[in-house]
Parts: C-alpha cells; structure tokens; sequence
C-alpha cells in the first residue's frame, strides 16, 4: 500500500504538488492520469524518495522508503527506462542490482525471460530498441517480486504484442493482491487496465475514484434513436413525459430513459426505427472534461464544447513524456 498525506512540492514560489493525499490499495490497478505538466512524474519521484516533499509525507506500507530496508523487495518501479548502465549487458544491469538487494542471482535470468528478453541478456542495452528498453526496465521493477509495482509510461515504444503482455501482466499481479501504479497518456489503453483512478492537474487531486464511476461523473451518456417518422417519434417521447434533443445529422438524443424502455415505447406507438443505441463515454472524453481547464498547456482548437461530445469513440492516442 502506497500513502500520501498532505504531500507538497515547491521550487522557489512555483507549487508543482499541492496538498496530495490518497492512498493506493493493493489488489487492483490503480491508473495515475493528469495533463502534461500535472506533476505526476514529481510525485512518482516523491513515493520514491528521489524527490524530498516540501510539505507532508509517503509511506510504503507504512514506513518512509529512505527506512525500507532491501527496496526491490518491497516495491519495484520504473521512471526512466534509459537509466540502465548502456555500457553493461542487460544480465549485468540486473545482477548488480541483485546483488545490492541481496536477492538470489538466479532471479536475474527469471525476470529476463519474463520479459522477453532472455535471448538478449547479454547484449548491451545502449543497442537496444525503445521497447526492449522498456521491457529491461519492467524487469527491474519485478527483480525483488515485490509487493508494489510502480510504473511510468510502461506501454511507451511497446508493439502491439507488448502492450497486451503488459496489460495481461499487471492485471495478474493486482490479481495477486499485489498494489499496482501505473502513469499513463494512452487513455485507451488506461480503459482497458486500470480499476481504480488517481487524477490530478496542476499538483492537485481532482479525483480518486472506481474507473466506471469515473466516465459517469465526468460525461454524458445518452441513447440515439433514428426513425424514418421523426414527428411520430417526437410525439411519442413527449406523450411520455420524454425530451428528446434532434442533433445535426436527424437522430434523436435521449437522456432520461433506457434503451428498453424507448424500444418498448416505439413499439407502443408504432414508429419504426433505424436505431436504438446506447451511446456510452471513453475515459478520454471524461479526463478531458475534468481536467481541461486544470491543463498547463492547451491548443486554442481546445473548447468546452470538446468536452461534451455527442459521439462516442475511443480514439487512438499519442503518448507523450511529462515535462
């Protein structure tokens, strides 16, 4: 388990961590999102002791990390991929930090063939891809098995093929009962992971909450009806007590009723319908619609209106380093 309380962050006058508290629960897969800027990766730094807070304080499992003693056994992260020695094999880079954890040697070839790569052990990783880089980096974080995973951007320079086994694989060690946090920008992705989410922007929490509670507080959902006999359909709903909002394209928006009871009111009625769908919100409209006004950085093509879109799609998303 993972506790903040109060926890704060200044340099000079700017404030990037503001007051934070939350506590990260074993047993699910708890996604850390914020806009660019949000102070996630500082606060990463913070549970980690690589950053000292200006204000309040962390524990792992109940203890500063600068007291844990062996840390790899008890929680392993990964910030930075690219902080791997190049010049030592990938088998060198985890057997040192074996050895300065006290964690038997034999570990080192378990988590890299874990990984994937067990064919490349004892290639240098300064040869090695973004993705390979990554998946060294995920090794180190499992080496001590411990019971807290923390990982930044994990999917980052991933194939497709990557991105399932890291999904497949946090999810096991949640399943495990094991505390997992993991930073992400690939909303997509982040829907189909995590169970429970941790949202801040500009260094301050705006949510701490199940993933489906989530989407429901910070979206709209609605179900589309489109008939060929709109004025038949319209007095129906009214008749009904319904309101009904016509979009652009002539399909109906429905907010107050289920898709069942507006199938059984058409039937009622006799209207034909070309369509009656349930239209629910992605996770990224709902974090845009949270966290939009809370964003260091906007483009100017950014509106609330963005916010609230009537369609509902998950679409592919970049991933982007935080500054």
């Amino acid at each position: 388990m993972i506790e903040l309380a109060g926890v704060t962050k200044r340099y000079g006058e700017k404030v990037v961590v503001d007051d934070l508290t939350f506590t990260v629960r074993p047993g699910c897969v708890t996604g850390f999102l914020g806009p660019n800027g949000a102070g996630k990766s500082t606060t990463m730094r913070m549970m980690l002791g690589l950053d000292r807070a200006t204000a309040g304080h962390v524990l792992i499992d109940g203890e500063p990390y600068a007291r844990l003693d062996e840390p790899l056994r008890r929680i392993g992260a990964l910030l930075d991929a690219k902080a791997m020695h190049g010049g030592r094999s990938a088998y060198d880079n985890l057997r040192c930090l074996a050895l300065s954890n006290r964690i038997p040697v034999q570990r080192v070839d378990e988590v890299l063939q874990e990984v994937g790569l067990g064919e490349v052990a004892r290639k240098r990783p300064k040869g090695f891809s973004l993705g390979m880089g990554q998946r060294l980096g995920i090794a180190a974080a499992l080496l001590g098995d411990p019971e807290i995973v923390m990982l930044d951007e994990p999917v980052n320079g991933l194939d497709p093929e990557g991105i399932h086994w890291i999904r497949t694989l946090m999810k096991r060690l949640a399943a495990e009962g094991r505390t997992v946090f993991v930073s992400s920008h690939l909303m997509s992705e982040m829907a189909l992971t995590a169970d429970h989410l941790v949202v801040i922007g500009r260094g301050r929490l705006l949510a701490d909450t199940g993933m489906q509670e989530f989407i429901d507080a910070n979206s709209r959902s609605f179900v589309r009806m489109r008939t060929p006999e709109p004025e038949k359909l319209r007095d129906a709903l009214a008749a009904a007590g319904i309101t009904a909002t016509e979009n652009p394209s002539g399909a109906f928006e429905v907010t107050e009723a289920p898709a069942e009871r507006l199938g059984e009111l058409a039937l009622e009625h006799r209207v034909p319908l070309h369509e009656l769908s349930p239209q629910h919100a992605s996770l990224e409209e709902a974090f845009i619609a949270l966290t939009g006004e809370a964003a260091e950085y906007r483009t100017g093509a950014f509106s609330s209106a963005d916010a609230a879109p009537s369609a509902v799609a998950n679409a592919p998303q970049t991933t982007e380093t935080e500054s």
